[in-house]
């Protein structure tokens, strides 16, 4: 989600967009907000970490791998309640990664430790494998097409 594009007042009256902006962004929830990605490659392994502080990954995160794509999907609801206040925070975040051609989509682990979710799907060995593409000539009984 990217941020409002902010206009300009033109005078001492605001515009209906400025009245309305206020509310709105109020109702979005983390607006502004990304989940931070890293990536690498090690030990055979393609691994992305994602920066995913406060949630707990046994309910709050679905990650999917799927023909050459990575998602992860989290959600943050926190809530604090004292004697005359409540305070919360909650949105949901989604990601999802090309990954690369030669990851096998069966071995994929993931970790949770200090706030730092990480995914790592394991890379077959890349065989360059090449054939020769016979070219096929016109003649010997076959019709030529124009």
């Amino acid at each position: 989600m990217s941020a409002p594009m902010r206009r300009e007042s033109r005078g001492l009256v605001p515009d209906l967009f400025d009245l309305l902006e206020a509310p709105m962004a109020a109702l979005r929830p983390m607006a502004g907000q990304q989940m931070r990605l890293e990536d690498y490659v090690k030990d055979g392994r393609y691994v992305l970490r994602a920066e995913l502080p406060g949630i707990d990954p046994d309910k709050d995160v679905e990650i999917s791998v799927s023909n050459g794509m990575l998602t992860i999907h989290a959600e943050r609801r926190h809530e604090e309640r004292q004697a005359h206040r409540t305070e919360f925070r909650y949105g949901a975040f989604t990601r999802s990664v090309v990954l690369p051609q030669n990851v096998d989509e069966n071995d994929v682990k993931a970790t949770y430790d200090k706030g730092i979710l990480e995914v790592s799907v394991r890379l077959a060995e890349e065989r360059e494998e090449r054939r020769r593409i016979p070219i096929e000539k016109p003649g010997g009984g076959q019709q030529q097409q124009s």
